[in-house]
């Protein structure tokens, strides 16, 4: 018998937000990415798109699918960079940064919002979704390590003997 691997949260946001958002240039995934970024929790679950995601990923709580596809409608580049050591790499305001992280599930989505512009609106799309989905104080953690560890990479070392 040959059983094929499921693939997981990563790879299904990513995959997903390539087909529906990503090609920004073709007129089905800009307008579905306005329409996104603007919709309430209703609007959102009015998309076959989303309803897509949502089967794929399991999820049916629409509170936590409309803010996901509202931040990821908000992305415009995939880069292999976490948000957190994007803005780690960016003179972003560590406040704004303790801020995010000390976010409730319910804060999140408002609070990456306001930090996607500092960082062109760019970052790993499948780590991002990932990490919304499963907010918890491991990933708070991750996060903390993804930035510092990049502001303290990206800064020349001092000698001071």
């Amino acid at each position: 018998m040959n059983e094929s691997k499921q693939p997981d949260r990563v790879e299904i946001i990513r995959d997903w937000w390539a087909r529906n958002i990503a090609a920004r240039d073709r007129p089905a995934a800009r307008a579905l990415a306005a329409r996104l970024r603007r919709a309430d929790i209703v609007e959102c679950l009015c998309h076959a798109e989303v309803h897509d995601l949502s089967r794929k990923l399991g999820l049916r709580d629409p509170a936590r699918l409309a803010a996901l596809v509202r931040v990821l409608a908000h992305v415009r580049d995939h880069k292999p960079r976490a948000l957190a050591a994007r803005m780690g790499d960016s003179d972003g305001s560590a406040l704004r940064f303790e801020r995010m992280v000390r976010a409730t599930g319910d804060e999140l989505p408002d609070q990456v919002l306001r930090v996607l512009p500092m960082i062109e609106n760019t970052c790993d799309v499948g780590w991002l979704g990932r990490d919304m989905l499963d907010w918890s104080d491991k990933t708070r953690a991750r996060w903390c390590f993804q930035y510092f560890d990049d502001r303290n990479e990206s800064r020349p070392t001092e000698d001071v003997t």
